[in-house]
């Protein structure tokens, strides 16, 4: 007896997306049995027909949506049709099995499910490989590619097959008109996104990198610092408000130790010991690179420590200082900056800046001593510092000068 075959296509509007498209199933119905799976497509509804089973309009996105889903719906009735000339049991589970069989021949994988499946490991490995502000920066790479494939190819996902060299320089110029990222910004979302690409490859569903000739380059940013007068007027400024006055001092802290904000927040009690020179270290481990910093405590550094030693939420919760919010802290710092008569911008981690500069190499410390305590894991990234230093140059040339001087002095003028 033959059996009948119906195929349609169901929009599964509850499993909508953020972005309001939502995922297109194959349904296949025989001998009043259904069965259906994903086409790997998703479309927004307010352009999707039930009735005509296809996308509205006549433009290229719904000319070769339409004609994708022919392919599918013709690769039914093939099977179909092969399962009663094999004279084969016909029913949705042998229809299945056989449509799959052929599916898995010419098997398409697409970028953004691999991106999404990154972000689900990187969430579920918090606090153990990776830090909030990753992920954060990763799901908003995912973001940008989305919007990106709507933008350029006008699709809401690409078979990595197709990703060449022009897709990133695409990608590169979208990033940095349409989104208005500057070039670090564009890069490190590029960089974001070529691991993805990196995990392709490692699973063999890429045979080449297609980012292998695609060149990107930092472009150096100088960091802001305060200089010595900056400081100082901010370490002896009075504030009335106490919250002002504690958010200050955490600060300057930093600008002491060299601690970014959040080694200073989750910086315990327990992780301030007594050095090799008898004198109080902090000793604890950035959260960023999870490398050992060993800091010894300066007299301001320690002053300000001792001030909150009885801190309430310095006892209950055994940390070394009450650290706000960053976003308060850097709230609090504008208005600090102001009050101080300090022009220029900054935010939190200009006190890393401070102490690597004016703190630390402007008064004579090593370059090795300054990028141990920073945590650094390539003494490079300490010589950025050392390159803005123009109060260090000045001082090796006052030596010179006044070296050249004492050489020179008494020996009669040359004639010309």
């Amino acid at each position: 007896m033959i059996k009948t075959l119906y195929v349609n296509f169901a929009l599964k509007k509850s499993k909508a997306l953020a972005n309001g498209t939502a995922p297109l199933y194959l349904r296949f119905t025989i001998d009043s049995a259904r069965i259906e799976f994903t086409t790997r497509r998703y479309v927004n509804p307010s352009v999707w027909s039930g009735t005509a089973q296809k996308m509205k309009g006549t433009h290229t996105e719904a000319r070769e949506f339409n004609q994708y889903l022919k392919t599918i719906e013709q690769r039914c009735f093939d099977a179909y049709r092969e399962l009663l000339e094999l004279k084969m049991p016909v029913n949705v589970k042998t229809l299945k099995d056989k449509l799959f069989g052929l599916e898995e021949q010419e098997e398409v994988r697409t970028i953004i499910p691999i991106f999404k499946e990154h972000n689900r490991k990187v969430k579920a490995l918090l606090g153990k490989e990776y830090a909030p502000g990753t992920l954060e920066r990763y799901k908003t790479s995912l973001s940008h590619t989305e919007d990106f494939l709507k933008w350029q190819y006008k699709v809401d996902d690409m078979d990595i097959q197709k990703i060449d060299h022009q897709f990133f320089s695409n990608y590169y110029f979208y990033l940095r008109t349409e989104r208005n990222c500057s070039n670090n910004t564009t890069v490190k979302y590029l960089k974001n996104f070529k691991k993805i690409i990196r995990i392709c490859i490692a699973n063999g569903w890429l045979n080449k990198d297609p980012f292998a000739a695609y060149k990107a380059k930092l472009t150096e940013v100088i960091p802001e610092f305060l200089n010595s007068e900056e400081l100082a007027t901010l370490t002896d400024k009075h504030f009335e408000i106490e919250r002002v006055s504690q958010v200050r001092d955490i600060f300057v802290f930093s600008c002491y130790t060299g601690l970014a904000y959040a080694d200073v927040k989750k910086l315990d009690r327990s992780e301030v010991i007594i050095g090799v020179d008898g004198e109080q270290w902090i000793m604890t481990s950035r959260q960023k690179t999870e490398t050992a910093s060993r800091i010894p405590l300066l007299p301001v550094a320690l002053s300000i420590m001792k001030r909150y030693a009885d801190h309430p939420s310095c006892k209950r919760d055994g940390k070394l200082l009450p650290v706000l919010s960053n976003q308060k802290m850097n709230a609090y710092l504008k208005e600090i900056g102001n009050l101080c008569g300090i022009t220029k911008a900054f935010t939190y981690h200009t006190a890393r800046h401070t102490f690597a500069t004016t703190v630390t190499l402007a008064n004579g410390v090593p370059i090795e001593s300054v990028s141990k305590m920073l945590g650094h894991t390539n003494i490079k990234t300490t010589q950025h510092y050392a390159k803005i230093l123009d109060i260090k140059v000045g001082e090796d040339m006052r030596m010179l000068r006044n070296k050249l001087a004492g050489t020179f002095a008494g020996k009669p003028e040359s004639k010309v």
